[in-house]
């Protein structure tokens, strides 16, 4: 060949190599670039992630919920990362761990919910959202629970836990079948009798907050279709998050839906009865504010009820308290008001202690942070 045909040829060959040869070294200097501005990876808890999607979901439900936590902590310490409901998470089972969430670095972390339990409860539930939208809601849920309509249902409250006190009278209660209604439970025969005290301040706790949410309902079946939807909603709640028919999740899913349908008709009806209904119904928050308020208020009546009736001292001087008042009301013939709610001292310091130790259940996280070696 002559020397412009080498030349040419030589040319060709660069040329058809080069977009390979281009594409090389773009590749090598991206990766490189990307190396140089990696973060170093963050030194997670110890734990297992379990199976893709389903975590460890299976092995917690198909155990005691206790010996599920029991044994991670056993293996893996105070600290420890798993995957339930759908969700990555980090449990804490120390007192300086959570500390650390609630008080240290309480401003990184917020109340959240898994995404089955949001389903359940609904996206738009106040617990659910922040800034402005949470503002607005917050203040129509907060027109029916402020001060002068919480003193004007004094009575009424007096006379639902009446009647709850009134059915227990004489009653003989078989303990097995009451905790079958709530759930399985391993405990002594002493937390085995307050755990069927919960269910009942259960149904003291839920006309409560009916009576709250929408008054005084004449339309007793309305009421008694409120309480078999909330608790079919409420049983499912916990339960393994498969939508198949017939599971207790799919039946709590379209619970709430029944709910909404039967709320409906309750405005319906007011509104044609021009009868003003409370504000957290005509904001959809009904069944939200059912959920929010009644596991925690039976919860803190149950322990309430529990220490008191542990501590003789304490419990011996709420009933001279409490008695005084009754004799003021001559005898129970006159309902309790608000002011004599005020003039309580005793029960009050009771009753606030024992409020400041609940909780919200799950933290989820606003921004990392870092709990000794651990990246949360």
């Amino acid at each position: 060949l002559s020397q412009s045909e080498r030349v040419s040829s030589d040319m060709n060959t660069f040329l058809l190599y080069y977009p390979f040869l281009f594409a090389l070294l773009s590749f090598i200097f991206l990766l490189a670039k990307q190396l140089r501005s990696r973060k170093p990876t963050p030194i997670l808890p110890p734990g297992s992630m379990g199976w893709p999607y389903l975590g460890e979901t299976l092995q917690l439900y198909s155990q005691n919920p206790n010996v599920f936590f029991a044994t991670r902590q056993n293996r893996y310490g105070e600290v420890f990362k798993t995957h339930i409901l759908g969700s990555p998470c980090v449990m804490l089972s120390s007192p300086e761990a959570v500390r650390f969430v609630l008080v240290t670095q309480a401003h990184l972390f917020k109340p959240t919910y898994p995404q089955s339990k949001e389903k359940l409860i609904g996206p738009s539930a106040l617990f659910f959202h922040q800034n402005d939208y949470h503002a607005q809601i917050r203040r129509l849920v907060q027109a029916s629970l402020s001060l002068d309509v919480t003193r004007n249902l004094v009575p009424d409250i007096e006379a639902i836990a009446i009647s709850l006190l009134d059915s227990w009278s004489g009653k003989v209660v078989n303990t097995f079948y009451e905790l079958k209604k709530l759930a399985k439970v391993n405990c002594s025969d002493n937390l085995l009798i307050f755990s069927v005290l919960i269910l009942y301040l259960y149904y003291f706790t839920f006309d409560v907050a009916v009576l709250f949410i929408f008054g005084h309902l004449k339309n007793h079946h309305h009421k008694e279709l409120l309480k078999e939807n909330y608790y079919t909603l409420d049983k499912g709640y916990n339960s393994f998050p498969t939508n198949l028919p017939g599971s207790s999740y799919n039946k709590s899913v379209l619970a709430r839906r029944r709910l909404s349908l039967i709320v409906s008709e309750i405005i319906k009806e007011r509104e044609e009865k021009r009868t003003n209904l409370n504000a957290q119904s005509n904001s959809g928050q009904h069944h939200r504010v059912m959920f929010a308020a009644q596991d925690t208020t039976a919860s803190l009546l149950t322990w309430m009820i529990k220490y008191i009736h542990d501590d003789s001292n304490t419990r011996e001087a709420i009933q001279i308290e409490q008695k005084a008042i009754f004799e003021s009301n001559d005898g129970g013939n006159h309902m309790l008001c608000w002011a004599q709610t005020r003039n309580m001292p005793l029960t009050s310091r009771v009753t606030l202690n024992e409020k400041l130790c609940m909780i919200s259940g799950y933290k989820g996280e606003l921004e990392d942070g870092k709990h000794h070696l651990f990246h949360l």
